[in-house]
């Protein structure tokens, strides 16, 4: 499983209450834009691209759009020669991290940006809880993203996130 009803429904109601929630993506476009560029890809998969700022900031790349908890977003994604996942993978149930990171490999063809949070977010869930719902130090992340990736390169930024491109195994 990749996310609970429970959780999927929380996410819907913040998103909905919180204009800011879900669209930092934008500021990873010219990164995306190198990375298209140097693997070749035609085709760019948004996973978890919450209010769609990543599309928005590169209109004439084709950016698929992938959120369980956005109407309109949440069909299966097909699958993308670059998939970006900025700011997702620590939001995601702890029970269905392994799921979720399964997904992402199925759904890559060439290779996956991550970026993934260590620290807790400023934002809540509705229910209190801390949006980061899995708060690892970077060592912790690359030995599970390595369970399911072939790590290309590993980048930390500082002691709170870390980006890395990965390809799948």
């Amino acid at each position: 499983m990749r996310i609970t009803n429970e959780y999927r429904d929380a996410n819907k109601r913040l998103h909905e209450i919180n204009p800011k929630y879900g669209s930092s993506s934008a500021k990873w476009a010219p990164k995306v834009l190198e990375l298209v560029r140097s693997t070749g890809s035609s085709s760019v998969l948004d996973y978890g691209c919450g209010k769609g700022s990543l599309a928005s900031a590169l209109p004439d790349l084709d950016v698929r759009e992938y959120d369980p908890a956005i109407a309109g977003k949440d069909a299966e994604p097909t699958s993308a020669d670059l998939v970006v996942c900025t700011d997702v993978l620590e939001h995601i149930e702890p029970d269905c991290l392994d799921d979720v990171l399964t997904h992402i490999a199925s759904v890559t063809v060439k290779a996956a940006f991550l970026n993934i949070a260590t620290r807790p977010a400023v934002k809540t869930l509705p229910d209190g809880r801390n949006t980061h719902l899995i708060i690892q130090p970077q060592d912790w992340w690359r030995s599970r993203v390595e369970k399911f990736f072939e790590v290309v390169e590993w980048a930390p930024d500082r002691d709170w996130a870390v980006s890395t491109l990965v390809r799948p195994r």
